[in-house]
């Protein structure tokens, strides 16, 4: 798909047209793929001022960068210096703060002091600085996947992809309706079939396919609008098709109308994986659950459930780290009360299924998922990550102890020293489930159990008054990564010295 902002049709006659490249814009398509590969070795601004030159060139400017949008997919670029931005730039800054930079040579002198630390020249310190900004990044591969031909098929389905985005309804007839029938299913997107009569031809099914558009629900989100226009590739792979869309344009209802005669063609490279995320509700979850610590893992879309006769995909899975068990996790969307009545109906025909449902406030439903043996969080905007995690951490106590049930009293582990982490992997279980078991020849320091040998080896190397960089050498030397809490263990603790590091001292 293209940005709205590129979307190219004619409102003629009050229908919906989408302006197609034609062969004529051959050259155009050319242009673009060769600017790309002639920008190679180049920072983005001066690409994008290449590009914004040609469109200026270009009869038809939103042409141009709607080629170029596609082709830019298929560009690698990468942040071109040999020292980290990030640790430059606290590097820089720390310096100038020793400084107390206000002038410009001040500004020079603490580059200089900082580069030196890093074993860089200042020149090349100051060009790592914002090395990582976008305009600063270079252009270090382009293999777009099509040639001017191809970038221009590529660009029409997009067009009416785009196009399709805001449709109401679509009505399909296609002369493959199986895959057209499955592929609407893979994408869950709601449909109806109908049977016509005396209106088909020879190459056309007599079934003609309703799909319900994202615009249409009482709450339009971008997942089902982008799924809505995926489907459009399935479509045109079929050798006779026809297509009517419903299209809502800003408040006025208008009519799109495709069919196998308009030049819409699939390359046969796999489309760019586009947005799948509910951009109100999923894709906040999935963001905000993505930076937690947690002991599952979040699987968008994981392998559909039996409910009856029918199959249901639930949103996301929570795997379990250390096990071999999912809850599944449905968000309730696109709200129309057919949609609620045939999730309800999914949930009730579910068995032997952990599934958690989080559901929108409004519909007053929870006690009715309560009632099919699944548990429901209400959410309001967003779902919280804490009631989600409420309901982990129970499933997560129940395998923890049943984990806990499986493992001997007595752990006696070979190494002289192994984190709690290491030793419950060897086991297929949590840290957790190691809370209660006894370690006799061992230590718990932090999370690490240590021989009681390897504490007097310690004793022995450390003293007070070693600086903090050799005290760690020496911990890692046997093992240990942990300082802070093997030096509280055998009785020193850190005095620092600014930035420069520190020396353990007895406490």
């Amino acid at each position: 798909m293209l940005t709205k902002d590129l979307l190219r049709v004619s409102r003629a006659g009050g229908g919906y047209h989408p302006q197609f490249a034609s062969r004529e814009h051959r050259p155009l398509a050319a242009r673009v793929i060769g600017t790309y590969q002639g920008h190679v070795g180049e920072p983005r601004a001066t690409l994008e001022d290449a590009v914004t030159a040609l469109e200026r060139e270009a009869d038809d400017f939103k042409l141009a960068r709607g080629l170029a949008a596609l082709v830019d997919r298929e560009a690698t670029f990468e942040t071109d210096t040999e020292l980290e931005p990030e640790r430059a730039r606290r590097t820089a800054f720390e310096a100038a703060e020793a400084v107390d930079v206000v002038t410009e040579d001040e500004r020079a002198m603490a580059l200089i002091r900082a580069s030196e630390s890093l074993d860089v020249s200042a020149d090349d310190l100051e060009t790592a600085l914002y090395a990582d900004l976008e305009e600063r990044q270079v252009l270090t591969a382009v293999d777009p996947r099509w040639d001017p031909d191809g970038l221009l098929a590529q660009y029409n389905l997009s067009l009416a992809q785009t196009a399709l985005f805001d449709a109401t309804e679509v009505r399909v007839r296609s002369s493959d309706p199986k895959a057209l029938i499955s592929a609407i299913k893979r994408l869950r997107l709601m449909y109806e079939i109908h049977r016509l009569e005396d209106d088909r031809t020879d190459r056309l099914s007599e079934r003609e396919v309703v799909v319900t558009g994202p615009t249409h629900l009482f709450r339009a989100t971008r997942r089902y609008g982008t799924r809505f226009a995926r489907l459009l590739r399935t479509v045109a792979k079929a050798d006779a098709w026809r297509l009517e869309a419903t299209i809502d344009d800003r408040g006025t209802e208008r009519t799109l109308e495709l069919s196998d005669v308009d030049p819409i063609r699939v390359p046969d490279a796999e489309p760019v994986a586009e947005v799948s995320f509910d951009s109100g509700v999923e894709a906040d979850f999935a963001a905000r659950f993505s930076t937690l610590d947690f002991d599952w893992e979040l699987v968008r879309e994981p392998e559909p459930l039996a409910t009856g006769t029918r199959v249901m995909i639930p949103d996301f899975a929570f795997e379990y780290a250390h096990g071999d068990f999912r809850v599944y996790f449905e968000i309730m969307g696109f709200w129309t009360p057919e949609y609620v009545r045939k999730k309800l109906g999914q949930l009730a025909d579910l068995e032997d299924v952990a599934m958690l449902v989080a559901v929108d406030e409004s519909l007053g439903v929870g006690e009715e998922i309560a009632a099919r043996d699944h548990r429901a969080v209400p959410y309001s905007g967003t779902v919280r990550i804490k009631d989600v995690a409420d309901v982990l951490r129970e499933y997560e106590r129940q395998l923890v102890a049943e984990d806990a049930t499986q493992l001997p009293d007595t752990l006696q582990p070979d190494d002289d020293v192994v984190t709690l982490e290491t030793l419950a992997e060897r086991h297929g279980v949590s840290a957790a489930a190691l809370a209660d078991k006894a370690t006799p020849d061992h230590e718990r320091v932090g999370r690490a159990l240590v021989r009681p040998a390897v504490l007097n080896r310690l004793e022995d190397d450390l003293e007070a008054g070693m600086a903090l960089e050799d005290a760690e050498a020496v911990l890692e030397a046997n093992g240990l990564s942990d300082a802070s809490t093997i030096l509280s263990r055998l009785g020193y603790r850190v005095e620092w010295d600014g930035l420069a590091g520190g020396t353990i001292v007895e406490r």
